[in-house]
């Protein structure tokens, strides 16, 4: 470890003992002894020495810019952690003995006129701060009440440590890697249900999160998609459905609009969800995109008949795949891109025939049938202005969401229920929000308007 003279400067007058420089420069540092210090802790240590030199005309010392000293890292760690949670200990001790005072009115052994009650010893208490585990000396009194304002009574971790818990957690960190690093951090290991608790605090904010009013006006595109994940139920295991809605709002900023817990995705539970939706403000809508889903589609016709549906072209091109042999795969990929590759719709349609009769020829007849039947509600897109063709035609910007609850839930493995399940999605949608992803302009709505002014 490479040791710069302000390290060596502010730590060693903490720690060592100190030694007039041998050179009597008057531009010179000193010379310090670490070993009676650190030897005096931790017993057999060996002494290390540390001289520092600024003079340019010092001849002893010639080679500043080469390493000063080779120290034990973990040892000087050891003792600053240590020197830090001896100094909190104090310092909260000691702001506890004045509350004793300033409520009797009286410092300790003091007689006085004024004195309002009388000390009764002290009790012990542990608690966690991020410094450490520090042991505090709680006054007893007699004739008043002893309510401090340093800690909440009962409180057994510092508010920053909960909330460290808390984000490790719903970042991603195991439970069990959570336990390791407070025992690695702070010296004591936090259980697995004392994490389980603390979720439970945060499991209100997200709730009141997820059922927020949506405020961002008209919702032009909306993507929906829905993600399963594993809950242990009776002892057996099945998939919980949690579907998921994002938009796109009247301002061109990305909102993630909810998520809420389906068994399956059936007509009903769509239909469900999207009423939510529509009861918390969903408005404006114009184009859906997802994949193909009968009992979405049916939900959303109901719920919204004023807005489109565009099926997504990466489902559709994978849908496609499944009839076609593997060392065809490529060539019919270039072929499909080619479709949607055309400058008007009108186009695509003309190009999606000629495919269909090459596949024909091919001997793919099952993957010509299903562009035939198909191919019109991947074109619904081009309706909108071109300049964001690329960003509604698919639903890529929902799959990113996707693959991110993926990961974190993949830590999980199994949900106890379905509510647990989705409020870890929503944990992950709430953070994803308030980064960059949600204050970035993801496109300009003034196509749209100019696109309605010219059909007007």
């Amino acid at each position: 470890m490479l040791l710069c003279k302000e390290f060596c400067v502010f730590y060693t007058k903490i720690l060592c003992n100190f030694v007039p420089c041998s050179s009597r420069h008057a531009e010179c540092k000193n010379l310090f002894s670490l070993g009676s210090s650190l030897g005096s802790s931790l017993g057999s240590s060996p002494q290390v020495t540390i001289r520092l030199c600024i003079s340019n005309r010092c001849t002893q010392h010639k080679t500043m810019s080469e390493k000063i000293v080779q120290l034990n890292e973990e040892v000087i760690k050891g003792q600053l952690k240590e020197l830090v949670r001896g100094s909190v200990e104090e310092t909260l001790n000691g702001l506890l003995e004045a509350e004793a005072e300033k409520l009797t009115q009286a410092g300790r052994y003091e007689r006085s006129e004024q004195r309002q009650g009388y000390r009764s010893g002290h009790y012990n208490r542990n608690l966690m701060t991020t410094a450490g585990e520090v042991k505090l000396h709680v006054p007893r009194l007699k004739g008043v009440t002893f309510e401090t304002a340093i800690i909440e009574r009962y409180r057994r971790r510092e508010s920053s440590v909960e909330e460290a818990l808390m984000e490790m957690y719903l970042a991603g960190v195991s439970v069990r890697r959570v336990e390791d690093i407070t025992e690695a951090l702070w010296g004591c290991k936090v259980s697995s249900s004392t994490i389980s608790e603390l979720n439970k605090k945060a499991y209100e904010h997200i709730e009141q999160w997820r059922n927020r009013p949506l405020k961002g006006g008209k919702y032009p595109y909306v993507y929906v998609d829905g993600i399963y994940l594993k809950r242990n139920w009776g002892g057996e295991y099945e998939n919980v459905a949690i579907l998921v809605a994002i938009a796109v709002n009247e301002d061109g900023y990305r909102e993630v609009l909810g998520a809420a817990e389906g068994m399956k995705e059936d007509k009903e539970s769509w239909k469900e969800f999207f009423q939510w939706l529509r009861n918390r403000g969903l408005k404006g809508i114009k184009l859906i995109v997802g994949d193909k889903c009968l009992g979405m589609l049916e939900a959303a016709g109901e719920v919204f008949p004023e807005s489109r549906y565009q099926r997504c072209v990466v489902h559709f091109y994978r849908n496609v795949f499944s009839t076609v042999p593997r060392a065809k795969i490529k060539q019919v990929a270039l072929m499909l891109k080619a479709i949607h590759a055309q400058e008007n719709k009108g186009a695509a349609r003309k190009k999606a025939e000629a495919v269909a009769e090459e596949l024909r020829n091919m001997k793919l007849k099952e993957a010509s049938k299903k562009i035939c039947d198909s191919i019109e509600e991947t074109l619904t897109y081009m309706d909108f202005p071109p300049e964001h063709w690329q960003k509604i035609r698919t639903n890529n910007v929902i799959e990113r969401l996707n693959r991110e609850i993926r990961r974190r839930t993949r830590v999980v493995g199994t949900f106890p229920d379905g509510h647990s399940a989705l409020m870890l999605v929503c944990a992950r949608l709430r953070h994803v929000a308030g980064t960059q992803w949600g204050g970035k302009k993801y496109m300009s709505m003034k196509y749209i308007e100019m696109q309605e002014d010219e059909a007007g």
